[in-house]
């Protein structure tokens, strides 16, 4: 049985999903996810033996969100899991990332090997380190309207995605953003207006499940990113 709370760990206030005894294995999601993405995997893993604790990610869901940009480095959420493994009583654990949270895997892995003995990476392999910063990389390769530029400027994305936050939910999470088209943002759509309207949930997701709906038992009720 699963249990949820909220801690402080890195000058932060942190919600986290535990469940099990055991080792601990720490669960790092992407975008756009919350801790709530790792709900099937929380059981499993708990029931092999482990202690499991998937939090929020700094930014999303029930976790702080710092208005400072400066405040969301690598070294600030490598950090957090760092600060979580030792506010959970535990001085090891193994880590696993999926999309975005993979690079957070990745690099606590390689920051603190000691903390984290065993790493995992879901869709994201390990990169090599570019030679230049993404955002200048983009831009001098003429793209100027990838959703990472449209996610820069404070308050636009933000504005979109909680006009109507239950059709942000079922969009982005129902029908998912794997089309690569879907990436690159139409000025006059803004991100959601590449994501098609009106088709029904896959399989993998139904409506009791879906955040944000009347019927959700247990699920957040927004998400930031």
């Amino acid at each position: 049985m699963s249990s949820s709370r909220t801690i402080s760990a890195n000058g932060i206030d942190m919600f986290v999903r535990e469940a099990g005894q055991g080792p601990l294995v720490v669960l790092c999601h992407g975008w756009p996810e919350l801790s709530y993405s790792w709900r099937h995997q929380i059981a499993a893993l708990a029931a092999a033996g482990f202690r499991v604790a998937a939090p929020d990610m700094r930014g999303f869901g029930r976790t702080a969100a710092p208005a400072d940009v400066g405040a969301y480095t690598i070294f600030d959420t490598v950090g957090d899991m760092v600060a979580l493994v030792a506010a959970l009583g535990e001085k090891k654990a193994v880590i696993v990332g999926h999309d975005w949270g993979a690079p957070v895997a990745w690099h606590a892995a390689l920051f603190r090997p000691d903390v984290f003995t065993k790493v995992a990476g879901l869709s994201v392999p390990p990169p090599f380190r570019g030679r230049g910063r993404p955002l200048e990389t983009l831009r001098e390769s003429g793209i100027t309207n990838f959703y990472w530029q449209y996610f820069q400027p404070p308050g636009v994305a933000e504005a979109e995605f909680e006009r109507d936050i239950a059709h942000t939910m079922r969009l982005v999470l129902g029908r998912g953003v794997s089309d690569p088209s879907s990436m690159f943002v139409d000025e006059a759509k803004g991100f959601l207006g590449k994501l098609p309207n009106g088709m029904p949930l896959p399989a993998w997701i139904t409506e009791p499940t879906l955040p944000n709906s009347p019927k959700a038992t247990g699920s957040p009720a927004s998400a930031a990113a």
